[in-house]
């Protein structure tokens, strides 16, 4: 079920995706991250010709995020055409903040196409502070 809490993050992922650097590849992504405090920070890819230099939108969301003070989060929305879902390095890079976190992808020319998952069940048996020595 999506809340109006998940709409607004949708919508503000849209947005977000408007800002895309994806010359390369054309495919535009937005993310918004939802903080516990309920702050809404966005991100969009940013890609380069190097694409190992490029960084995705939920990273550039969470990197914004800490950069303004937050380290706890509720959700993120990740909007993309067509409905994608975060890579394994942006799974990796959201678990770190929390396995409880929601994350809700939809379709940008259809937002209300979208699947919701915990992070956890999208990265089983990720490297956590819980695991770790």
């Amino acid at each position: 079920m999506i809340t109006t809490t998940d709409e607004s993050l949708l919508a503000a992922a849209n947005e977000a995706r408007q800002n895309a650097y994806a010359d390369y590849s054309g495919f535009l992504v937005g993310a918004a991250l939802l903080t516990t405090d309920g702050t809404i920070v966005t991100g969009c890819n940013v890609e380069n010709a190097s694409y190992g230099l490029s960084i995705c939108a939920e990273r550039t969301a969470v990197v914004r995020a800490i950069a303004m003070g937050y380290t706890q989060f509720n959700s993120i929305a990740v909007v993309a055409s067509p409905l994608a879902t975060p890579c394994g390095a942006c799974r990796q890079f959201v678990v770190e903040f929390g396995e409880e976190i929601d994350v809700i992808c939809a379709d940008a020319n259809d937002l209300s196409r979208f699947r919701k998952w915990k992070i956890a069940d999208l990265i089983p048996e990720s490297i956590n502070r819980s695991n770790l020595p």
